[in-house]
């Protein structure tokens, strides 16, 4: 139903974003979205005139496209993928004014596959590098690739090494890797949610960087940089 809604959104876009008044089923469906209780942010799609200093935007509330000033947000660089038409768009407005905006997240962009490396570390690094050979230190040392997948309809998944407690054999160890399941944005923040059967509180992320191929993301302990997996394209 949701990939049905946003092919009308797609197939009708230009007509939205022209003078010409909106026609209603359109407007029914945009008008279906709902933001989570407390979610301050404008979700929309971009419109064609959008230009470095305004950004044209329709709503998915099923109102007339709204034009917001983007200067300030693009000269401090708080323009978090750069919009194209009909890319969905996360709008966060300044508490001063209702048209400046103050940050955008391109959801087209975002979504997708999201990877980074990891490098072990040895269980008993004195002892296993006096009695394992370098050449062999090297191999149980390698690098392995964790990924993030973000999908459409706020699905989550994660791929890569799973920390097995009773995994007692190997002399390294992987950082664990958290699982997570579904993911949406929060007022700006991307809020990832873990497997419910593990019973573990979301984790929510503040995006300090978002291109075509990188994106980081600025933890409560720490900060992670991904790159764009090849096997999965979109536009800056």
């Amino acid at each position: 139903m949701k990939k049905a809604l946003f092919l009308l959104f797609a197939c009708c876009l230009f007509a939205a974003c022209g003078k010409k008044p909106q026609p209603k089923p359109l407007s029914q469906a945009i008008s279906a979205f709902r933001n989570l209780p407390g979610d301050s942010t404008v979700y929309g799609l971009a419109c064609d005139g959008s230009t470095d200093s305004i950004l044209i935007l329709l709503p998915l509330t099923g109102t007339d496209p709204d034009t917001f000033d983007i200067i300030n947000a693009f000269q401090e660089h708080r323009l978090m993928g750069r919009p194209h038409i009909g890319d969905r768009l996360a709008v966060i407005l300044s508490n001063d004014s209702a048209r400046e905006v103050l940050t955008t997240i391109n959801i087209s962009t975002l979504t997708g596959q999201w990877s980074y490396m990891v490098t072990p570390t040895l269980r008993h690094q004195e002892e296993a590098s006096r009695v394992i050979p370098d050449s062999i230190l090297q191999r149980l040392l390698a690098p392995r690739e964790y990924s993030l997948r973000l999908r459409d309809g706020g699905i989550a998944l994660t791929f890569g090494n799973y920390q097995q407690k009773s995994n007692t054999m190997s002399p390294v160890d992987y950082p664990a890797l958290k699982r997570y399941t579904q993911w949406h944005l929060y007022n700006g923040r991307l809020v990832l949610v873990p497997d419910s059967a593990r019973s573990e509180a979301p984790d929510t992320a503040t995006i300090v960087l978002l291109r075509r191929d990188s994106l980081v993301l600025r933890f409560n302990d720490h900060e992670q940089a991904y790159y764009r997996n090849k096997q999965k394209t979109t536009k800056q």
